[in-house]
Parts: C-alpha cells; structure tokens; sequence
C-alpha cells in the first residue's frame, strides 16, 4: 500500500535544514519529492562536514531521504519554464529564500496559482513575509537568540545557551509540514490551494508556552534555570553515587511515592513541601536534602526502584546509549539503507507509527541531479 500522502506531490526548492526536514517529513508518509537545486548541488550541508562517508555528508543525509533530485538553474529563462511546468502537476512547492526572491524567478504565489490553483505554496523565511524585520536573514542560531530561547537555557553560571540542535530549524520544519497538511485538507473542500507563510521567529517563540505564559501572566522576565522546572519541583537532574540522573515528579502522588523511594517519607507530609506551590516556594530547603539522599545509591539503583514505584525518572544516555537502547531498536528508529555513493548508510527513523500506511524509507538522500532524466526526460516527452 502507498503512504498516507502517496497521491501528493512536493516540488522542494528548499535547502539547509527546516524545509528539507519537513519535505522529508512529507515524503517518509509517502509523498513525491522533487528536490530543486542549481547545477552541480547548491544544498549548503552537502558540504557541511565531518563527517563524511565516500564524500556524503552525514548533516546532508539526515534530512534528505525519500526525495528525487533535479537541477535546475532559477535564474535562467529555461529553469523557470521547467519549474512551471512542473508546478501542473504539483500539489506542493516550497522554499526557503529569503523574501522576495521567488518574485525576482517569476516564481511568486500569485504566478504559479495562476498556473495551478490547486497548489500549495509554503514560504519559510527567518521572519515572515511581512512587517519590519521581513527581509531580515534568518538562521536557528540568531533566532534561538532572539526568540528568547537562549536566554531561559543554561544557568547563571553558564549564561544563555543555544540547544545542542537547531531545535528553530526542526520546529519550523514540522510547523510547515503542519500548515502543508492542513492546506491541502482544506483544498479537499474548496478546490482551492493556498499560501503557507512559515517563520522561524514565530515558530520559536511559539516553542516558549509555559515560560512564555508565565511571563505574560506576571510580566517577570525568567532566569534561566539550567535542569530546573520554573513550576514544578521536583522537576530536575540528581547527582547520585556514580552519575547523575533526571528525576520529573509532575503531581503530589508521585511525590510521596518519591520520598517513600528514598526512605525519607517524613517529607511527603512536611507542611513546607506537601503539595507542588509549596515545593517550589521552599525549593531552596528541599532539593538539598532530596540530593543528600539520592548520593548514597548509583543511578541504575535508583531507576530501577524509581521504575517499580511509576515515578518518572531517567538515566543521562549518551548517543552510544542511546543507539543501543532495546526500546529505539523495537521500534525501528535506527535504519539503514544504500547509498549509490555512500554505501551503506546508517538513519534515524521516522517517529511516525500508521498502521495501515506506515512509513517507508523508499529512496536514499539523493546526489545533486540524480534524477534529472527520470523527471526532466518525461516533462519534455509530456510537452512535446
């Protein structure tokens, strides 16, 4: 059986990470991905490296499979015949240059609507095609800064801190896949496709919620709290004999069965710490003497007590821990597929579980142009 979205097809003319995560997103549910570059490759993580395996960058490969590829150059009368042509047949097109480049192509909303109306166009730009900061570029690592995510991550000692991935990116990526789906739901009554504007500014801070929240609510600008919940304690990393571990107590149940756990239980019912706005009041009197307890216990002791009594807790996996996890394997996160350059080469898989049409790695993250006869070859055959 085909994927869920096997009768959709995405022109991608998006590079970097946030549109080819979504389009990625699009093609692992069963899509048909074109990805559009210039002549000879212009995806900028195809260089973005080490490591590489036979010269494929592992950035490139992890956000580019189940697509074909063309090249096409945009700024040549031809190329943008070619993407016209191809935008009949198209349910999608998306892209990430910055505002106001598809109308220098003749590649703008408007244009290629009139071609197809059916089409869905979805625009990713650092800060939306509109207001004052609309031609702006944007990168995660900017956004993270200026969206306030940075400035709530890290501690006081550490200052702000951006995420140890391009969790913008990521964000505006599924945002977009969202918005595409939606569109192309909607179109399903109306006939009609739409524009999808997607910014990586909004996504961020759409990505603030309950930090976000709390400070709309009482205009208090948060600190940064490192491994500590604002609202919920205990909500936070451990140090126990050997190592550290996470511990996140979300209700008074669970908090009493923590103590209980530790052989402390006279806390459960201390005044200062019986229900959560207490705990985080006297959090300064409390998390010292929950980490008195937990160091006389190594964190595997503490899990596996911490397990048989429901509280949610964790061990700090490394990568290596976490490849080799029984849990990640059962469910076939890790994959491997082959590469006509590569080799063999080693995925994560896609979270997405259907059970009637599951996810699928069809095609490898395809070389610059792979497809260029299969795709180009026919389009001229249709036209003439």
């Amino acid at each position: 059986m085909s994927g869920a979205l096997g009768n959709i097809r995405v022109l991608d003319l998006s590079r970097v990470l946030a549109g080819p995560y979504c389009t990625m997103i699009l093609g692992d549910l069963g899509a048909e991905v074109i990805k559009v570059e210039a002549p000879g490759g212009s995806d900028d993580t195809r260089k973005w490296g080490p490591p590489f395996q036979n010269d494929v960058s592992a950035y490139y490969m992890s956000a580019n499979r189940n697509k074909k590829a063309i090249t096409v150059d945009l700024k040549s009368e031809q190329g943008v015949k070619i993407i016209k042509k191809l935008v009949t047949d198209s349910d999608v097109i998306i892209h990430n240059f910055k505002t106001g480049t598809m109308e220098r192509f003749g590649l703008d909303y408007d244009t290629l609507a009139a071609i197809n109306p059916r089409i869905v166009y979805c625009a990713i730009t650092g800060f939306g095609e509109t207001g004052p900061d609309r031609d702006a570029p944007g990168y995660d690592f900017i956004i993270q800064a200026m969206s306030g995510l940075m400035s709530i991550t890290g501690d006081q000692q550490s200052g702000p801190q951006k995420s140890g991935v391009a969790i913008t990116d990521i964000l505006t990526g599924m945002y977009a896949c969202i918005g595409i789906q939606a569109a192309l739901l909607e179109r399903g009554q109306s006939g009609k496709g739409q524009k999808v504007d997607i910014s990586l500014y909004d996504s961020a801070v759409s990505a603030l919620v309950n930090i976000g929240s709390n400070f709309l609510m009482t205009e208090e600008i948060p600190k940064a709290l490192g491994n500590v919940h604002a609202n919920i304690v205990p909500y936070q990393t451990f140090k126990t004999l050997d190592s550290e571990m996470v511990i996140a107590v979300g209700n008074d149940h669970q908090f009493k069965a923590l103590c209980d756990v530790l052989k402390v239980p006279q806390y459960a019912s201390d005044e200062r710490f019986k229900t959560n706005p207490d705990r985080v009041q006297h959090r300064e009197v409390l998390i010292p003497l929950l980490q008195q307890a937990f160091l006389t216990e190594p964190t595997a002791y503490w899990y596996k007590k911490c397990r048989e009594h429901t509280i949610p807790a964790g061990p700090i996996h490394n990568l290596k821990d976490v490849v080799n996890d029984a849990q990640l394997q059962s469910r076939n996160m890790f994959l491997t597929h082959e590469h006509p350059t590569a080799g063999t080469i080693k995925m994560i898989g896609s979270p997405l579980k259907l059970s009637r049409t599951p996810v699928e790695v069809k095609h490898h993250p395809p070389n610059p142009g792979e497809h260029n006869e299969e795709i180009l070859g026919n389009l001229y055959e249709k036209n003439n």
